[in-house]
């Protein structure tokens, strides 16, 4: 404990933490009296500087996970691009390619080799089918349509839909790494509903307010929905995690499935 005269009346007695100086504490000359009285003061100032230091240290731990979380978000996007462009431009354009030159090789055989078209034929057909399949891939890891903004490919999500789709989605573009998660949710949403909560009709809200998109899928299906009974919820909670967002379930029995979740989106 090292003390220093400030005037007649005060001094400075500085703080330490763990045999080093974090800080200065100015009081009245009079508490060098009160030894221990001064020790317990010391020891409570050391202990809210180390607290205001470890609140400043996590803070800044906290902005750097959530820098490098949307690093991570923003490379995992830009892959999904890149391996949609690869299959649309790679193994897709090959097996059209393929296709076409079959047919060719079919119209030129001699009348002898005719009993060859038949194979030949189911060979074009399931080139056909593994392109469709490619397709489907291709439009699962990041629809198209994404690229005219959420709103439109909310609308053709809607029109493929097995049941009624009430739809209202903000027309306003949002970061392009932000719009796939929603997208994704309402896709997976919806699925789910079909497929385990026989639906008369769904509603979907995608709205922006207060710099997050606020999105809301309801039915009126059978509900009883949770994400312990591996209905395709447990993933929607991770998508919108990874960017910074919330997601609540409200699943009553008979009822029907809300899904509620906010995205932050602000540029």
């Amino acid at each position: 404990m090292v003390v220093e005269p400030v005037g007649d009346a005060r001094a400075v007695t500085k703080v330490e933490h763990r045999g080093q100086e974090i800080g200065l504490l100015l009081h009245e000359r009079a508490l060098l009296e009160r030894p221990d009285l001064l020790r317990s003061i010391l020891a409570a100032a050391s202990l809210a500087i180390e607290i205001a230091r470890l609140r400043v240290e996590v803070r800044l731990q906290l902005a750097e996970v959530e820098e490098s979380r949307a690093r991570v978000v923003r490379a995992g996007y830009e892959e999904r691009r890149r391996l949609e462009r690869d299959l649309h431009d790679g193994a897709q354009q090959r097996l059209v390619t393929l296709g076409i030159v079959l047919r060719r090789l079919q119209r030129s055989l001699p009348r002898e080799a005719r009993i060859l078209a038949p194979a030949l034929d189911s060979a074009v057909d399931e080139i056909g089918r593994a392109i469709e399949d490619l397709r489907t891939i291709a439009a699962g890891v990041r629809p198209p349509r994404l690229d005219e903004g959420l709103a439109a490919a909310l609308a053709d999500l809607a029109r493929a839909a097995p049941v009624p789709v009430a739809l209202e989605a903000t027309r306003e573009r949002l970061p392009v790494e932000v719009e796939a998660a929603p997208y994704l949710v309402v896709c997976e949403a919806v699925t789910n509903a079909v497929k385990h909560g026989s639906p008369s009709r769904v509603r979907v809200e995608a709205m922006v307010a207060n710099g997050a998109l606020r999105l809301v899928v309801a039915d009126d299906g059978v509900g009883g929905a949770t994400v312990a009974q591996g209905t395709g919820l447990v993933g929607l909670a991770d998508r919108v995690e990874a960017q910074g967002g919330t997601l609540l379930i409200h699943s009553p029995p008979g009822v029907g499935t809300r899904i509620e979740a906010e995205i932050p989106c602000a540029s």
